[in-house]
């Protein structure tokens, strides 16, 4: 079958998690490809699809800082300083105003994170409130004195910064960071939930670098009918100054002012472009941008172009995308109809590579597209405790968000999944899957966790042994009701001090039976109803 580019792992709709979906009956399946060239580095890009008559359909794309590192919904006032060197490294202050048109357009609105402490003015916060960013994508607060400022990176070692907690009372347009797993005893338990609230994780993509031609490739699901629909482009860019938008203290930071530099500059523009999704190929361009946003992030309002953006300068406003080398605009839309009998091959060759307590990588021979020719559209990974996973149970097993870039045939794949609990049997499933949905045979491996390291606890204990993992969704939901409900009364503390006080002893016997395992989740079914009531 006929491919442009690398398609995106996995597609979301509004509002849901996005998971392969079933192939079409007749094989067939509609991709819409979107080419462009950055003019500068560090662009902030969002692509999605609205009806004619305006409404939201799907986000096909948004880039990592965004999508997967929550720039929009951190700790902090949204203006803040940033830095160092234009690339927006701090992990404070959220950035309503990357994404306006978008954020107002989606229809979804997340818990907002906000300081531990509450002090959401504040850029100085504990230790014992602060964790390690263990491959950071960001960077503590820094002086422009200090060494790292020039380079644009910051040593990981200096990188403990506040990861925040959900609010039960303050909402943003923007999901949190899908990154974090809680850390050292610092993090907020909310921390473990905001992955979970992050539908468009899974169209995340690296920032694409200026100068090549980058490339969006989007399978249309078959929940999304044929018809006339609106392609959106939001692209932004921090401390791009002008006139109108001076490089000016961001906000009114009486203490921190001398610390990094303003980002608010002019606001993100954004381009409309109309397609048609049917049965015959088509094209569209766009040349000119339709309009910007608001510079504070307040409105959705898309305003029409004028002179407070810039137009005449690479890089900057109007011209933050290049003229594409064939001539078709800054944005040019392929939608390509196919249809494809052949499904991926088997995941072949999957074996262990690394198996700590807590976490397991595992690698395998990527597919091709057809068979063992070319390269999937990504691949959907689950994992269950104790039964083995057959292609009769792999839908009911628990899926893992896990980022697994896909590569061409044959070549290696590795996946790692972090959460798992020590001394305990995993079955670990992979299936492929192409443009079309087809999907491949199913690869499943057994791994058993390493044994549990000294002082190693998990702040859930029981739970978490009845689930097998961490990352059960029931498991969230009693660290919620513990953290937001029995912290606030007094029986509710002293009931929390008996469960660490016998918890973990617990846990260690019924992590080792199925059968406990079993009776441990019928004995917390009520308590996880009556939490979901309570919560919500």
């Amino acid at each position: 079958m006929p491919r442009r580019m690398p398609p995106l792992a996995a597609l979301v709709t509004a509002g849901a998690f996005a998971l392969p979906l079933a192939a079409h009956a007749d094989n067939s399946c509609t991709t819409v490809g979107v080419d462009f060239v950055p003019s500068t580095d560090q662009l902030q890009m969002v692509a999605w699809l609205e009806d004619t008559s305006g409404n939201y359909v799907t986000t096909i794309y948004i880039t990592q800082k965004v999508g997967h590192y929550g720039l929009g919904n951190r700790p902090g006032r949204f203006d803040f300083n940033s830095g160092p060197s234009g690339h927006d490294l701090w992990p404070y202050g959220r950035r309503i105003t990357v994404f306006p048109i978008w954020a107002h357009r989606h229809g979804m609105t997340f818990p907002q994170v906000n300081f531990q402490d509450g002090a959401d003015s504040d850029l100085s916060h504990s230790f014992a409130q602060s964790s390690i960013e263990a491959d950071p994508p960001y960077c503590r607060p820094m002086l422009d004195s200090e060494p790292q400022w020039d380079t644009g990176t910051c040593a990981s070692v200096f990188a403990y910064t506040d990861k925040g907690e959900l609010s039960s009372t303050d909402t943003s347009l923007y999901p949190p960071r899908a990154d974090l797993q809680p850390g050292g005893g610092m993090d907020s338990p909310s921390v473990s939930m905001y992955a979970a609230l992050d539908p468009f994780d899974a169209v995340s993509q690296a920032t694409p670098p200026a100068g090549s031609t980058a490339a969006i490739t989007w399978t249309k699901p078959s929940s999304i009918p044929t018809g006339d629909y609106v392609l959106w482009v939001e692209v932004a860019r921090a401390f791009d100054f002008n006139g109108v938008y001076p490089q000016a203290a961001s906000g009114p930071q009486v203490a921190y002012g001398n610390y990094g530099e303003p980002y608010l500059g002019q606001p993100s523009i954004v381009y409309r472009i109309p397609v048609t999704l049917g049965p015959s190929e088509t094209t569209a361009s766009a040349t000119d941008y339709f309009g910007y946003g608001d510079p504070t992030g307040a409105d959705g309002v898309v305003r029409p172009p004028d002179d407070t953006i810039t137009s005449d300068t690479p890089g900057s406003g109007a011209s933050r995308l290049q003229l594409l080398p064939s001539g078709n605009g800054r944005i040019s839309v392929d939608i390509i109809p196919q249809t494809d009998n052949t499904a991926p091959a088997m995941p072949a060759s999957m074996q262990s590579v690394i198996v700590t307590s807590q976490s397991a990588t595992v690698s395998f021979i990527a597919p091709g597209d057809d068979g063992m020719i070319g390269q999937v559209a990504g691949y959907d990974v689950r994992v269950q405790v104790g039964t083995p996973i057959t292609e009769s149970n792999f839908a009911n097993a628990m899926p893992i968000a896990a980022a697994v870039t896909p590569a061409p045939s044959g070549q290696v794949q590795t996946v790692e999944i972090d959460g798992l609990l020590p001394e305990t049997d995993y079955y670990i499933g992979v299936q492929a899957y192409d443009d079309c949905h087809n999907t491949s045979p199913l690869a499943v491996i057994e791994v058993k966790t390493a044994d549990r390291q000294a002082g190693e606890v998990d702040a859930c204990f029981i739970a978490t042994a009845a689930y097998g993992s961490v990352m059960a969704n029931d498991v969230g939901m009693l660290r919620h009701m513990r953290d937001s409900l029995l912290k606030s009364s007094v029986l509710g503390e002293l009931a929390i001090e008996t469960y660490y006080t016998f918890g973990p002893a617990v846990a260690g016997v019924v992590g080792e039976s199925e059968l406990l395992r079993e009776t441990a989740r019928d004995a917390l079914r009520p308590i996880v109803r009556w939490a979901r009531g309570a919560a919500y």
